[in-house]
């Protein structure tokens, strides 16, 4: 069995999380300043120690320094004195950076078909018609076989749905040009803010973030202090994270240790503003990836941050001190005292607003999944260093990683952008050749099923989906065939790459299209 992870230390005693209850997930709360960064640090040091991966956004750029050893400085020593604990022995450990803005670590990328109508919508902000107008958009492309990779597809595609919204009425119901538009300013903000960067291939393998160097859990960190600066893309990004740790890993019940431990600071973003629809999918999503053995710390000023059905599922527990300055804050200070566990010697309510920096209440799991009696204890000293790491240690610790030269190059691959615009140029092309020097019986005798479809209900839109035939019998692909084709030379270079959209991926959760590793 793993040994318990000492993460603190009272008066009398040291208070250990344990490694098999710690994918029952956890929280980490407190006032700006009061020592919750180093409180990660510890964290993320200590699973990393056991060889468990940790994954960990990085939003005011100091946790690099975990790569390095520590050092004992004047302010350390005072601070292993009041303890009264010895030096420890300084150490880094094994570090990935990871950037979406690409930038200061490895790229990190998602399709757009991957991140899906419901993510979507929640990072251009859309109310409940855009939203469905852009869930149909998806169920379009779905059904034509339309690859939504990057931006630009989707641009091209809601563009196309816009312009022949009056022949997909009938099948797919109402298209509003308004809403149309509405997705297409939203689409330009979010490029704007550097989500042109995040959409794309190749997308981020989710087992890339799950390795060891030496027996030591890699501490995979997201550069996040200008991503924050874009909390919609930062909060979904986080979100399509776990939603693709939950559908990619295997059922693994019960371990002496996680998988992962994935930290998500600034939970408040992420709440604000999320609709009853997502807050029910990650709810869904903190309840079951438990059995995936995936553990899942929120860190946040105010646990009132957290709704109360997810907040219940978060087992691990560290107060760090709140100020009551307001009716909110009060109602917080109440809260928490309400909801841990009491200690007789102790006044939670009181403590809370008494802790000092590095000082917390702190209850974790036993061995039978319940809260301990919480204890008001001080956080051990991280042994790595504390602070960020020069430039060029940064550009080295990036040139030297497991996955240096992984995702620097862009692939662009044929996708929904290229079939659109290649069909339109063959559909042009196709109709000034008819009208030159084709006769009017020929017309009506030469046409094939694609062309008589053209002619019909659907108009313009047959040939684009179906294809054509020229006058002289050839033949030009639709999005059908041509999608055929492009998947076949996908499946002859990479067997059984399919496309899948997971539970965060639609409305419904559903099963559609999306790419699997």
């Amino acid at each position: 069995m793993t040994d318990p992870l000492i993460i603190a230390k009272a008066n009398d005693h040291e208070l250990a999380l344990l490694p098999a209850m710690s994918n029952r997930h956890g929280c980490i709360t407190g006032a700006t300043g009061t020592g919750k960064t180093v409180t990660l640090q510890k964290l993320a040091e200590s699973f990393s120690s056991i060889g468990v991966p940790v994954f960990m956004a990085d939003v005011k750029g100091d946790l690099s320094g975990i790569c390095r050893s520590g050092a004992l400085t004047e302010k350390m020593k005072k601070r292993l004195d009041m303890l009264q604990i010895d030096t420890p022995s300084w150490q880094g450990y094994p570090v990935t950076l990871w950037d979406v803005l690409q930038e200061n670590g490895h790229p990190v990328r998602a399709t757009i078909s991957d991140m899906g109508p419901l993510l979507l919508a929640q990072l251009l902000n859309l109310n409940e018609t855009q939203e469905g107008v852009l869930a149909l958009v998806f169920k379009i492309a779905d059904d034509n076989g339309l690859l939504l990779l990057d931006l630009k597809d989707l641009r091209t595609l809601l563009q196309f749905v816009g312009d022949n919204a009056a022949e997909f009425k009938t099948q797919y119901g109402n298209v509003s040009s308004a809403s149309i538009g509405a997705i297409q300013r939203s689409l330009l903000q979010i490029e704007q803010q550097g989500g042109d960067k995040f959409f794309g291939e190749p997308m981020l393998n989710i087992e890339d973030l799950m390795q060891t160097i030496d027996g030591k859990g890699i501490i995979n960190i997201l550069t996040a202090d200008k991503l924050l600066n874009s909390p919609k893309l930062y909060s979904t990004f986080l979100l399509w994270m776990l939603s693709e740790l939950y559908e990619n890993l295997p059922e693994t019940g019960d371990r002496e240790q996680p998988k992962l431990v994935f930290f998500f600071d600034e939970a408040h973003l992420l709440f604000s503003t999320a609709t009853p629809a997502l807050l029910e999918k990650i709810e869904q999503v903190v309840r079951l990836i438990r059995s995936k053995s995936i553990g899942i710390y929120f860190v946040t000023q105010n646990p009132l941050d957290i709704p109360e059905k997810i907040l219940g599922q978060l087992g691990n527990r560290i107060q760090h001190a709140l100020r009551a300055f307001t009716p909110r804050d009060q109602k917080a200070v109440a809260t928490i005292a309400e909801t841990m566990r009491p200690n007789p010697g102790l006044d939670i309510k009181q403590a809370i607003m008494e802790l000092s920096v590095g000082e917390a209440l702190i209850s974790f799991l036993d061995t039978n999944g319940s809260p301990s009696i919480t204890n008001r204890a001080f956080i051990l000293p991280p042994t790595s260093q504390i602070g960020p790491i020069t430039p060029d240690e940064r550009k080295q610790l990036i040139e030297s990683s497991l996955v240096a030269g992984v995702y620097e190059q862009t692939v662009d691959r044929e996708s929904a952008f290229e079939m659109l615009q290649a069909r339109a140029g063959s559909t042009d092309n196709s109709e000034k050749s008819s009208t030159k020097q084709l006769p009017s019986n020929q017309e009506e005798s030469s046409g094939s099923i694609g062309q008589q479809v053209t002619e019909g209900i659907l108009g313009g839109l047959g040939s684009l989906v179906f294809g054509s035939t020229g006058k002289r019998g050839g033949h030009h692909d639709g999005m059908i065939s041509a999608f055929a084709k492009s998947a076949a030379r996908s499946v002859g270079t990479s067997v059984a790459r399919e496309i899948t959209r997971g539970l965060l991926g639609s409305l419904l959760g559903s099963t559609t299209t999306k790419r699997k590793r």
